[in-house]
């Protein structure tokens, strides 16, 4: 059985959402089963390469708020993020145009190394100093996942390289009706959006095995991150 995340690596929802879901699926009798392929998603598709801004201006800018009032949204997201046991900064992190990455993910995904990429650019992005908005240190995570460094330098020089995967994505995001991220679509019959509880995740993929029809799952919309780049904080 086959599980498609589509998500943006500036999408804290997605970083949080991808913890939940593997505690989800490490509850799930058949695991050894599941096939999980990351697809992508662009929050911010209209920002110019090399374009970034440091994200609490973003969160204050997207929500009309103060830069307090911004520090405070991003604290509460820290929050669900380290109840997951994962690190999160509130501060010094940047927020900018994503498609080099996801194209980058795309070769990992020719080499079967993925998730590893992906966990890299999550953690460098949330939790550690390094912009993953920097073409060098892009190439040190790809390293650090197991892929060829050349290669990886090779892929982010030509801007056609994986282009067209990364569009296919998100043509099928808008195909299958997903505005905001993280969507997760198990077995093309159950689609579960946002960062769910993990005890949904394991619901789902419970039903998508035996064979129900297609439903959304959960009880309430989860908190997701939109294509305006805006990502919903819910309340305490």
């Amino acid at each position: 059985m086959r599980v498609e995340i589509w998500s943006d690596i500036a999408c804290p929802w997605c970083y949080i959402g991808k913890a939940r879901f593997e505690k989800g699926l490490a509850a799930f009798a058949h695991r050894d089963e599941i096939e999980v392929v990351h697809r992508s998603f662009e929050l911010d598709p209209h920002l110019a390469k090399g374009d970034t801004a440091p994200v609490i201006d973003m969160v204050a800018k997207k929500y009309g708020r103060t830069l307090d009032e911004a520090r405070a949204m991003e604290e509460h997201v820290a929050s669900n993020a380290r109840a997951e046991g994962l690190a999160y900064r509130t501060e010094g992190r940047d927020h900018g145009n994503t498609f080099d990455i996801h194209r980058l993910l795309h070769l990992a995904r020719a080499s079967g190394r993925q998730d590893e990429l992906l966990d890299l650019a999550y953690r460098a992005n949330f939790a550690d100093e390094r912009s993953v908005f920097d073409p060098e240190v892009l190439v040190g995570l790809a390293v650090e996942a197991g892929l060829d460094a050349d290669e990886a330098r090779a892929v982010l020089t030509d801007d056609s390289a994986y282009a067209d995967e990364v569009r296919a994505d998100e043509r099928e995001a808008a195909a299958l009706g997903a505005n905001a991220v993280p969507f997760f679509v198990i077995d093309r019959r159950y689609g579960v959006s946002g960062g769910q509880p993990a005890e949904v995740f394991t619901q789902a993929l419970e039903q998508a095995w035996q064979g129900r029809t297609l439903v959304p799952v959960g009880t309430t919309d989860a908190a997701a991150c939109d294509t305006d780049g805006a990502c919903e904080v819910p309340q305490a």
